[in-house]
């Protein structure tokens, strides 16, 4: 709640400064709106943003799904299997240096206008950081625990179950944590490059028609979203390892 109250505080302070700003520089509305202009427009196209923002929370949510499953699942599958390990993980090193947002018209081009595409690349941002955290948290277990491990009747695969997976839950949740505020910026970017809905193509055709009003009550409701999912995954990372630091 004290992150909530802050992060509302902030907000309002900015907001000042930028409604400040409109009265002592007057600049054309089209260039920049005033926050009260911005509000008046979310208030009077709320169904039609209402819309169109669960056309993009659909991407989103869908996206982290997919994207967290098969970060975690394949950071497990490289540790668990060291030779499998070898063989992909420089592929996805070389992968995660591309530019993500270079593979959007691809995307688009392969999965089409529709949903698939969005959810692609929403899942894409979140794979890399936690597949990466989440690798690094399995590898970097205290040798001494592996040894004691090892003396038992312990097999390799009830020892990264049974040791590795537990301790390394705090490096998951920094990975969630890093990934998840990235989503809406990924279903974003693909739907500037091609759909039919969504809160991106609304600020790509409010633009073209110079009402930037539209745009900015699209990129509140965007910035809402993301500091949702940002105080979720704080919340969620918190119950996966409650013991660990930097989870609280």
């Amino acid at each position: 709640m004290r992150a909530v109250a802050a992060t509302i505080g902030a907000m309002m302070v900015v907001c000042l400064v930028w409604q400040l700003a409109i009265w002592v520089l007057d600049p054309p509305s089209f260039m920049l709106p005033s926050p009260l202009r911005v509000a008046a427009t979310l208030i009077e196209r709320a169904p039609f943003l209402l819309r169109e923002s669960f056309v993009t929370g659909l991407e989103i949510w869908l996206g982290l799904f997919f994207g967290i499953t098969a970060g975690a699942s394949i950071g497990l599958s490289v540790v668990a299997f060291p030779r499998f390990g070898r063989l992909l993980w420089p592929v996805l090193l070389v992968l995660q240096a591309m530019p993500v947002f270079a593979l959007a018209p691809l995307l688009v081009l392969w999965f089409g206008f529709g949903l698939t595409s969005k959810i692609v690349m929403a899942g894409l941002i979140i794979f890399f950081p936690v597949a990466s955290a989440y690798a690094d948290g399995l590898r970097r277990i205290d040798p001494n625990l592996l040894d004691a491990t090892a003396m038992t009747e312990a097999s390799h695969l009830q020892a990264l179950w049974h040791v590795r997976v537990p301790l390394a839950l705090p490096a998951l949740a920094t990975g969630i944590r890093v990934a998840a505020p990235l989503a809406p910026l990924g279903a974003v970017i693909s739907e500037w490059v091609g759909a039919s809905g969504g809160l991106g193509f609304v600020m790509l055709q409010a633009n073209a028609r110079m009402q930037t009003d539209t745009v900015f009550a699209a990129l509140t409701l965007l910035a809402a979203t993301t500091l949702f999912l940002r105080f979720l995954a704080d919340a969620l990372t918190r119950r996966i390892a409650p013991w660990a630091p930097e989870t609280r």
